[in-house]
């Protein structure tokens, strides 16, 4: 299984993701799991440690409206939804940069 995703190397994740995962993420897919905390002593809103990135990324998904839902009955429709949605903000991306 690990052939399958062989460009992955490290996966950030959410302080809900401990426990065994980490281990199963190393074994299972040769993969290392991250977790990325909030300190014990924060309190009220701090931005954590490359989570925004992963935040940022699903803010970007949700302005294609049809994955704000899940509209999609197989998983390869969702793919290539997914697919539409990064191909949408890259193009935009690039015209905004070549512009100026």
């Amino acid at each position: 299984m690990a052939c399958a995703h062989h460009r992955l190397a490290l996966i950030w994740a959410d302080g809900g993701y401990t426990g065994s995962l980490i281990e199963f993420c190393l074994a299972v897919f040769a993969l290392v799991l991250a977790i990325v905390k909030r300190s014990d002593g924060q309190k009220g809103f701090v931005v954590l440690h490359k989570r925004w990135i992963v935040e940022r990324f699903f803010a970007h998904l949700m302005r294609t409206r049809r994955l704000v839902r899940d509209f999609e009955r197989r998983t390869t429709s969702a793919e290539a939804m997914v697919y539409w949605s990064m191909i949408l903000f890259m193009t935009r991306r690039l015209a905004r940069s070549h512009s100026g």
